[in-house]
């Protein structure tokens, strides 16, 4: 994320309807994933300003790291978070290390994906879990996505060619399903009309929709009720977004 935009992306990550569903969807699918299994060791990797690291700690303990130098100097320093630097293409971790390796919209930002992927199967412990959240379809691709500094929007099948060679699959979905539609209709019809391309990265961004108020009220209620499906290992067939988790064989 570009310098200072990290400041916003605090208060962002604790009041936005997409964050705060996101991170209830997580949180309630890893948690029937180990089936109670807790206390686990857990990578969370881009932890960003700490919220997604703040709820896995429902889970177990958490080691956090980020790459951002700012992000991560923020995050250590003003939230008081315990954090690492560094790069999910170079994790300074022992093999077979975590039970859980998080990267929750993250290796959509880094140019060598099947590199990360193969990071995070090294540090996670042999019948581990590896859970990655990704952004779904080039044709959605926005200046959100240019803010943000991605190189790629997924297809279900080009996220599962990372990691289901040498992984097990255990469970694989689009999220975000019911907003897919007016996001998708938006996007296309600001390719097409001629608007005026926005200039300040805040309201580029995805995130400058729903701030507050009641539109940020409805989205989350919208956007949380997918746990009913999510939460019971139900696949949604589309999405802006994919929730994709898989195991390390023994």
């Amino acid at each position: 994320m570009d310098k200072n935009y990290y400041k916003e992306y605090y208060h962002l990550e604790r009041n936005h309807w997409w964050f705060k569903a996101r991170g209830e969807i997580i949180v309630t699918h890893l948690q029937r994933v180990f089936k109670g299994k807790t206390p686990i060791k857990i990578l969370n990797i881009g932890a960003a300003t700490g919220r997604s690291s703040e709820l896995l700690m429902q889970l177990g303990d958490v080691t956090s790291i980020e790459y951002d130098q700012d992000c991560y100097e923020f995050s250590r320093d003003v939230v008081k978070l315990s954090i690492q630097q560094g790069s999910i293409l170079d994790l300074d971790f022992p093999d077979n290390t975590f039970d859980l390796v998080c990267a929750f919209d993250v290796i959509e930002h880094v140019e060598d994906d099947a590199k990360a992927v193969s990071e995070m199967r090294r540090v996670c412990k042999q019948g581990g879990v590896m859970c990655v959240t990704v952004p779904a379809f080039m044709f959605l691709w926005s200046e959100h996505d240019v803010v943000n500094h991605h190189f790629r929007r997924y297809t279900s099948a080009i996220l599962r060619g990372l990691f289901e060679r040498q992984n097990e699959v255990v469970f694989h979905s689009f999220f975000n399903f019911w907003l897919f539609f007016p996001i998708a209709l938006f996007r296309l019809l600001a390719k097409i009309l001629p608007l005026k391309k926005k200039t300040s990265e805040e309201t580029a961004s995805d995130f400058s929709v729903g701030k507050g108020g009641l539109i940020n009220s409805l989205f989350y209620t919208i956007f949380k009720s997918e746990n009913l499906f999510l939460s019971r290992f139900v696949s949604l067939p589309i999405g802006v977004s994919i929730l994709s988790t898989w195991r390390k064989p023994f």
